[in-house]
């Protein structure tokens, strides 16, 4: 361990670190006689010690078991409030596992605290028995070197190093605190999470360079090359069928995100008609293969279309026993349009000599014509009556039937404001935007910097099954993730919200609509949750529903609500179904949120907003056979604004 000399001492008191920045310099000397009096502990669970064993000086953490979640130490500044640390750009911990058993450590480094943030960065990893690892914190970047709040280098009040909650007790040897790298430093980048965006929608042809060493890899024999008339398409001889030509990125994957289909133009130069297959594969699964309308002549160029949209929609797994992503075999599409591997060109299985040329290759999104049926009836027959119109006229949200206010369950940096629902040509908009406020308009409420818009009729209108359908305009603001969702309300004489709403005894979350605006506006989520969120939580449904939108950039989406049985729908189309025994029978309202995050999003950025969710109309049909005295206005019961999830 090195020592800080008397100098950098007298310089660390009186400046902190702001000094002229080396590769590394110490934060703190943890051989230092009184370096305990730096540390606190989270709880009487962890004690401090410093090491007594020469060859391997520090301090030892010692953590016994216990109920605290995360117990550990916090270093501190030995002067002032903070280390400046401006000249550096991360902060490295060296830990030694000196117990008996495997543990997590985590490093996380602070700016003072503001209500309604959460201004620290974290990394963490795992150590065997003796094992021996640093772990860096990059300031501005967390969990994995992503894009995390924007540490202040300047101002770092504390420095924390915890494990998990543990049975058993843990040691953890800490040999060093560094700072290091130059200011400003960024996570490595490592090629393969590179996503290539198409430029200009291209992904090949149209002047986009094209590497066939690299970037071609073919099966038995299968000759490539660069076309003799342009070096920007690719040219594939196939001496018989069974052979194929597999064309990957010149780095990392596509992110085909502003598109439902690729278009390929595709040039027979051989003697015969062919009809070779497309298909486009990600790092979850691949495109059903796709072949041209009619086979191509000689000499004649022809359009191949690889669709994202499946063939067969997702079906449910049977039974409901536990949770399960699968859904049932050959229905839907594990396709990730946000990182695509390759697309692989197949020769025609009537065999013999082919030779093509793939032209061009562009991601497109065309526009649909709904059927005539949509926004005027359910999807099937039989005796349907309108049970719930909103068509967002008039100048104000109509609180008869909606609540604007509730709890945010969903991210920590929103507040729900009346300013951000806004009625405007015949349309509600949930607005998100950067915006310091109080939630719910509370003055006692929280304060977050983004502000958003909320819609439900909890409280106000109910129904069990039916048909439920909403017109609908997606943001693309990178970090958003809003929704359309149904949610059990067992009415007032159920007690608190947490009660009335809960997903156990019948119940179910319903999401028909759940977008995460990293996979771009032509993909979303659908999904079952039931059996409460605690241990007993099961869910189903698939992250890959792919859509077009109509000539004004809307889906239309709807979900038919029947015993035993559960359907989406899009644009007119069956998009998931699901039949069991398990789907809810409970009540429940009609809910839209539009917060940030979600379970695999990019990170929110804050200067593509405000971004606007757009919600045409809300319909709800329920047919004659289902209706019940729980269906309807329940817009006497005294409700809070902003239900709570305790008594």
């Amino acid at each position: 361990m090195r020592k800080l000399n008397a100098l950098l001492l007298l310089a660390f008191s009186i400046s902190g670190l702001n000094s002229h920045a080396a590769d590394t310099q110490e934060i703190l000397d943890l051989d230092s006689p009184t370096i305990t009096e730096s540390i606190k502990p989270s709880s009487s669970q962890v004690t401090v010690e410093e090491s007594t064993n020469a060859s391997e000086p520090g301090v030892i953490m010692t953590v016994t078991p216990g109920s605290e979640n995360y117990p550990g130490i916090e270093f501190q500044p030995t002067t002032g409030t903070s280390w400046d640390l401006s000249n550096y750009g991360h902060v490295a911990v060296t830990v030694t596992n000196i117990g008996k058993e495997s543990m997590s450590v985590s490093l996380r480094v602070d700016n003072a605290y503001e209500a309604g943030s959460s201004p620290w960065n974290t990394e963490n990893t795992y150590l065997k028995e003796g094992q021996t690892k640093t772990i860096k914190v990059i300031f501005g970047y967390a969990n994995g070197n992503k894009p995390s709040y924007k540490l202040d280098p300047a101002k770092i009040t504390r420095i924390l190093v915890f494990t998990g909650k543990v049975k058993d007790e843990r040691k953890l040897l800490i040999q060093s605190l560094v700072a290091g790298g130059p200011s400003g430093e960024k996570p490595p980048v490592d090629p393969s999470k590179i996503k290539v965006a198409p430029q200009n929608g291209y992904i090949l042809g149209q002047g986009i360079p094209l590497d066939v060493d690299k970037q071609v890899k073919v099966d038995g024999d299968v000759h490539v090359r660069p076309s003799p008339e342009d070096k920007h398409a690719l040219q594939i001889a196939f001496s018989d069928k069974g052979q194929y030509a597999k064309v990957s990125p010149p780095q990392g994957k596509w992110r085909l995100i502003d598109g439902n289909q690729v278009v390929f133009k595709v040039r027979n130069m051989g003697s015969s008609s062919v009809s070779p297959t497309i298909k486009l594969d990600s790092e979850k699964g691949p495109t059903s293969g796709s072949q041209p309308k009619s086979p191509i002549a000689p000499g004649e160029t022809g359009e191949i279309i690889v669709s994202f949209i499946p063939e067969t929609p997702w079906r449910g797994i049977t039974g409901s026993s536990k949770t399960n992503w699968d859904g049932e075999k050959g229905t839907g599409t594990r396709f990730a349009s946000d990182k695509v591997k390759n697309f692989i060109v197949s020769a025609d299985a009537q065999g013999g000599k082919q030779v093509i040329e793939i032209i061009s290759a562009k991601l497109d999104a065309p526009s649909i014509q709904l059927p005539e049926w949509v926004g005027k009836r359910p999807p099937v027959e039989g005796d349907w009556k309108l049970t719930f119109e909103e068509e967002f006229k008039g100048d104000t949200i109509d609180l008869t039937k909606w609540n604007i206010y509730t709890e945010n369950y969903w991210d920590k940096r929103t507040h729900f404001s009346k300013d951000n629902v806004i009625i405007e040509d015949g349309t509600a908009i949930l607005r998100y935007e950067k915006k310091r406020g109080h939630h719910n308009d509370d003055p006692n409420g929280k304060v977050t910097d983004y502000a958003s818009g909320f819609l439900d009729t909890y409280g106000k209108w109910v129904q069990r099954y039916g048909y439920f359908e909403a017109r609908m305009k997606l943001p693309t603001a990178p970090g958003v993730w809003p929704a359309l969702w149904l949610m059990p309300d067992r009415g007032i004489d159920e007690g608190p919200q947490w009660k009335r709403a809960d997903t156990g005894r019948g119940g179910m979350e319903f999401d028909i609509m759940e977008y995460l605006s990293g996979w771009g506006p032509y993909r979303y989520n659908i999904a079952f949750h039931w059996d409460g969120y605690g241990k007993d939580h099961k869910q189903t449904g698939t992250e890959q529903i792919y859509v077009a939108h109509d000539e004004d950039g809307y889906i239309t989406t709807g979900l038919l609500w029947l015993p035993g049985y559960a359907a989406i729908y899009n644009n007119g189309r069956l998009v998931a179904e699901w039949e069991t025994t398990r789907i809810s029978d409970v009540p429940a309202d009609i809910m839209f949120t539009h917060v940030s995050g979600g379970w695999a999003n990019v990170p929110l950025q804050d200067e593509p907003l405000p971004d606007d969710f757009v919600i045409d109309y809300v319909r709800a049909w329920q047919r004659a056979d289902l209706a019940s005295d729980v269906d309807g206005v329940k817009s006497t019961q005294t409700t809070p604004a902003a239900p709570t999830t305790k008594d």
